[in-house]
């Protein structure tokens, strides 16, 4: 005979597993909701500072990485790209150039975040990273297919030796160097193509 006890518990036991489906839709939506369609109009990420604004998640990580239990440490620590902009060099150097530094750094960094994922994480920082390589993702689509003057391939390459770091505070932080210096001002000096 069931009491009104066990009928709790199965309600309960249906209500927790509920919630976990919730919020892992949740979850999806949210990341579904940050790719961005790079393919398309490149040029609007060039022409529009608020797009380029709206892209940078990287302080909306930060805040989520504290909700985590502040800094999350990785159990073998990961490459950092170069995100240090020495103006006499960065002036030098070809658009082709600068979209090859910056995208051999998206690639060090997008590389790095897939070995902390690989690594056992818990829930808050795994969905934080998560998120992070989505991001790195849709700015390596809209820096790949910006239409550039013509000129020589340049295969993409580091400007500097990367250096290690096993905290995910660290590797944000210089997720967010990158994109607010030196792709920040690469775009500023392609506004010349805007419409």
């Amino acid at each position: 005979m069931r009491t009104s006890a066990h009928v709790l518990q199965e309600n309960q036991a249906g209500w927790w597993h509920l919630q976990g489906v919730c919020s892992g839709l949740l979850l999806l939506c949210v990341v579904a909701s940050e790719v961005w369609d790079a393919e398309t109009k490149p040029i609007e990420f060039v022409c529009h500072k608020g797009m380029r604004r709206s892209l940078n998640i990287a302080a909306d990580m930060e805040r989520a990485l504290r909700s985590c239990n502040g800094s999350i440490m990785l159990s073998t620590p990961v490459q950092l790209p170069c995100v240090e902009l020495h103006l006499t060099s960065w002036q030098n150097q070809t658009h082709q150039e600068k979209r090859g530094d910056i995208l051999a750094s998206l690639r060090l960094l997008s590389g790095s975040v897939k070995a902390a994922r690989a690594s056992d994480q818990p829930p808050c920082s795994a969905s934080v990273l998560l998120r992070l390589e989505n991001n790195i993702n849709n700015y390596q689509l809209i820096v790949t297919n910006l239409q550039l003057s013509q000129g020589p391939a340049v295969t993409p390459a580091l400007s500097c030796v990367p250096r290690d770091t096993p905290s995910v505070r660290t590797l944000l932080l210089s997720y967010h160097q990158l994109i607010s210096g030196k792709l920040e001002r690469f775009m500023v000096e392609l506004k010349d193509r805007c419409p």
